[in-house]
């Protein structure tokens, strides 16, 4: 893997070993960041499962303020600060180790653009993570935030979770990249068995 544009374009990157971790790649990132190019400078990115730090490092590279990296898997967070390390990157950025639902729940920074990249396999993850994200922005996106999920191009995710709304689909082989804006969609109404 290699950075693909900015300030460490061309560095190399290591990923975990084994099929647990799978790195979004260069292709798809090259494409992900071309959409979001004219926010970067200056924004606060947050990659939540972030493996090896892939996606995120590129954004700290093409100038982002700040950048949260939230990952659980051992394997994984030692290869994203081993990554940070290699580049001399000290600064600007937080690694979050833990649950991405914890973290979603108790984060008190705002962010300007959220990325989510969970196990292709964990598709369940990909409704939670969003709908915690949907609640109202949950307080932590930005009120023009954009959010961006990478998934196989099979899996169907909805046009709407609470406040984010789908506003763009890019399809790349088997992967794509759902982008939702906040704020303009209808609050998904609370499930009948959690009503107070």
């Amino acid at each position: 893997m290699r950075i693909i544009a900015g300030t460490f374009r061309s560095r190399t990157l290591q990923a975990p070993a084994g099929l647990a971790t799978r790195p979004t790649s260069d292709r798809l990132r090259e494409t992900l960041f071309n959409v979001l190019a004219p926010r970067m400078a200056g924004a606060a990115f947050l990659d939540l499962y972030s493996g090896s730090g892939a996606v995120g490092i590129e954004a700290i590279s093409r100038g982002a303020a700040s950048v949260a990296f939230v990952e659980r898997a051992p394997a994984a967070l030692k290869v994203l600060r081993a990554n940070l390390a290699h580049l001399g990157i000290t600064s600007g950025f937080t690694i979050q180790s833990g649950s991405v639902a914890a973290f979603l729940r108790r984060a008190a920074q705002r962010f300007d653009i959220a990325f989510l990249d969970p196990p292709y396999d964990e598709a369940q993850d990909y409704a939670a993570t969003l709908s915690l994200l949907g609640v109202a922005a949950n307080g932590i996106l930005a009120s023009d935030a954009v959010v961006i999920a990478e998934h196989r191009r099979k899996l169907h995710l909805e046009q709407a979770y609470g406040t984010l709304a789908r506003s763009r689909l890019l399809e790349q082989g088997d992967a794509a990249l759902s982008f939702y804006k906040a704020g303009e969609a209808n609050p998904t109404p609370p499930h009948p068995d959690l009503a107070g």
